[in-house]
């Protein structure tokens, strides 16, 4: 079955909200995607009656087995035109995330499998996500916060939670990208704030919400 690219973007942001929460409200979906909740409603019920949503009185709703396995196909459609993107065509990792927004939904299976062994089936996308494999599998990465990392440890960078241009911006910043080696010198516990040592850069101090954005996994 086809879906429109409305559909694709409602189901897609179900499945981002539901990794917060079991269930997803009316409201909450309405502020992600900056719509009325008159408007999520009607597309609700058109899901709905597609088989793709369950419905908890009271509570919320969230995507069946059917709609999880739509929304994981979108998400690798994404992340591996994000990978093509930066790794092909040389853009930067906070220059993508538009553009694969748009090409998320060109949904031949033909071109999305010739596409992902074109570029030898990565993992992750740029910015550290798992790009999920045809069946939806995808692995699962070991790795806490900068603000919860341990002090006097050498860490790898693995992801970034914020992908925003702007938080991106600030990585490229401090010379932090994804499989960046840092020192974790000294957490500050009167504001958050973290002292790391990014190779032969000098040692800085980035803000607790620097910090909690930040993901990484030792050596």
């Amino acid at each position: 079955m086809n879906y429109s690219v409305s559909e694709e973007n409602y189901i897609k942001n179900i499945y981002h909200l539901q990794q917060q929460t079991e269930t997803v409200t009316t409201n909450s979906l309405a502020n992600e995607l900056r719509t009325k909740p008159a408007s999520v409603t009607d597309m609700l019920k058109k899901l709905q009656t597609k088989n793709l949503l369950e419905y908890k009185r009271y509570r919320g709703f969230k995507l069946n087995e059917s709609g999880n396995k739509i929304a994981l196909n979108i998400v690798r459609r994404h992340r591996l035109w994000e990978f093509f993107l930066v790794d092909k065509l040389g853009f930067e990792w906070d220059k993508v995330h538009e553009i694969a927004e748009e090409l998320e939904h060109v949904s031949s299976v033909e071109l999305i499998k010739r596409l992902d062994s074109f570029l030898n089936f990565p993992q992750t996308d740029p910015h550290g996500d798992p790009i999920p494999d045809t069946n939806g599998k995808f692995a699962v990465i070991k790795q806490v916060s900068i603000a919860e990392a341990a002090a006097k440890k050498t860490v790898v960078v693995s992801s970034v939670s914020d992908q925003s241009p702007g938080m991106l911006e600030m990585l490229n910043h401090y010379h932090i990208g994804i499989g960046t080696s840092l020192k974790i010198n000294k957490h500050f516990t009167f504001d958050g704030s973290v002292e790391i040592k990014v190779s032969q850069k000098a040692a800085c101090v980035i803000s607790e919400q620097l910090a909690k954005n930040i993901f990484v996994h030792h050596e």
